[in-house]
């Protein structure tokens, strides 16, 4: 499908004829691949790279690599493990802007599928918390699978309003935004995208941008740290939405101590007030159409930290019996806290506990810390998404280590030998990297790897 005709002429105006030629040329190409490396899950890292025929790093992440062209993601194991996350290379330059947040709050206003979502997951660390919302609930279903895989525990996946995070005030130490927008950025990735643009549709995404950024800001703690970012070209949903901001923020806007920018990255680098912001173009650096902006708010504002009230009780305290069982399938059961939710268990890092508990007692929370599982004759059933849990004990079931063919049909929730298991729960694995469970009762295995995460395709 040809460039929409209105957005090709644009570009010309904006960037002039050379520039607006060689970038509408640069989105008939065929765009990079790249992923990002799970810390805490890759293993040998240099190994896994070679099988994914790595060609060089991204240099704006440490984390990041492209690869020299797209491999079957579906049939690897290791991204069924989360070892990596398969990320545009454009979008992990948030984690630049981010700051130091290791033990912080941060806000991912708009957060499916969740790339940037286990960005910040790792970069928060263990004492740390994300909130990562989602309005529409078929995308927060994704977003949540995508956080339970990457398996961190320092996660909860919201599904409302930004004025319902609003009311959270100067609660969060950064808040991001990866505003919907008219997706001009992404023409080259998908190219269904350019017949849904239209003039009208980037002036109503410039005004719904406007809304979020006021809950956002109001969620932000005084010296915070507010991202906004894009993936489109225009300078109304770009530049025009931090001026508008600013024409209501004014003063309350401060500048952020940013990283350096190497020259040869191709980035865009520029300045709206005290807006810090960066223009990837795909004829200049290597990714897709990417803008991203980062201020403070200002420290000397004051204010106290708001939450609404609970709207209900939702936990139950885990009994003394049950946090033994509890405890022995994490590695640090002192550092974790754990309630009931019905009829199931949850483990949440200690630092966090109150705050996951105050969220979900005023917002719809789908998925949040750690789903543990259901406790039966005080033994733990595990729930899947246990396996998956960086903090996982391995010494407290059997482990076992499938080859390719086992591996692909656990995948599949197709029948697994009995012989590959132990008798009662085992954990799988495969080149070391946690799956799932099964379980062995005799000469039958149930097979219990998620169905919303099994391979469909032949």
């Amino acid at each position: 499908m040809e460039l929409p005709v209105a957005f090709a002429g644009r570009v010309v105006r904006d960037l002039g004829p050379e520039e607006g030629a060689a970038l509408c040329a640069a989105l008939d190409g065929v765009p990079p691949v790249s992923v990002r490396l799970h810390p805490a899950k890759c293993g040998d890292a240099g190994a896994l790279l070679r099988r994914l025929g790595a060609c060089g790093r991204v240099p704006w992440c440490a984390d990041g690599h492209y690869l020299a062209e797209r491999p079957q993601f579906t049939f690897d194991p290791a991204f069924h493990a989360g070892a990596y996350y398969v990320q545009e290379a454009a979008s992990q330059f948030v984690g630049r802007l981010v700051g130091d947040v290791a033990g912080r709050r941060v806000l991912d206003l708009c957060a499916a599928p969740g790339g940037k979502t286990t960005l910040y997951a790792s970069l928060v660390g263990p004492e740390g918390l994300v909130v990562a919302n989602e309005i529409d609930r078929r995308r927060a279903s994704v977003l949540a699978d995508n956080v339970r895989k990457w398996g961190t525990g320092n996660v909860a996946v919201t599904t409302c309003e930004p004025k319902a995070l609003g009311e959270f005030e100067n609660w969060f130490d950064a808040v991001a935004v990866d505003a919907p927008c008219s997706g001009e950025g992404m023409f080259r990735k998908d190219p269904a995208s350019r017949g849904e643009w239209s003039e009208g549709n980037v002036r109503l995404c410039a005004a719904r941008q406007d809304a979020i950024l006021r809950e956002a800001w109001r969620a932000l703690k005084p010296g915070g740290r507010l991202i906004y970012s894009t993936c489109t070209f225009n300078r109304d949903e770009d530049e025009g939405t931090l001026e508008r901001m600013l024409a209501w923020a004014g003063d309350e806007v401060a500048e952020a101590a940013v990283p350096e920018v190497g020259a040869e990255w191709g980035i865009v680098c520029g300045q709206v007030g005290a807006f810090r912001t960066y223009r990837f173009f795909p004829h200049r650096a290597c990714g897709e159409g990417f803008f991203a902006a980062v201020a403070c708010k200002s420290p000397d504002l004051g204010g106290r930290m708001r939450s609404p009230k609970a709207r209900r009780t939702l936990f139950g305290q885990a009994d003394k019996g049950a946090v033994a069982e509890l405890g022995r399938w994490v590695r640090e059961p002192a550092a974790m806290r754990f309630v009931t939710v019905g009829d199931t268990f949850y483990g949440w890092p200690a630092a966090q506990a109150e705050a996951v508990r105050t969220l979900s007692e005023a917002l719809p929370v789908i998925c949040s810390g750690v789903a543990m599982g259901q406790l039966f004759k005080g033994r733990l059933k595990p729930d899947p998404a246990l396996a998956f849990f960086v903090g996982l004990d391995r010494a407290a079931v059997p482990v076992a280590e499938f080859g390719p063919d086992e591996t692909l049909s656990y995948l599949r929730r197709a029948e697994v030998r009995p012989d590959a298991l132990a008798e009662g729960m085992n954990l799988v694995c495969a080149e070391g990297r946690a799956l799932g469970f099964a379980k062995r009762i005799g000469g039958r295995v149930n097979n219990l790897y998620p169905n919303s995460l099994r391979i469909l395709k032949q």
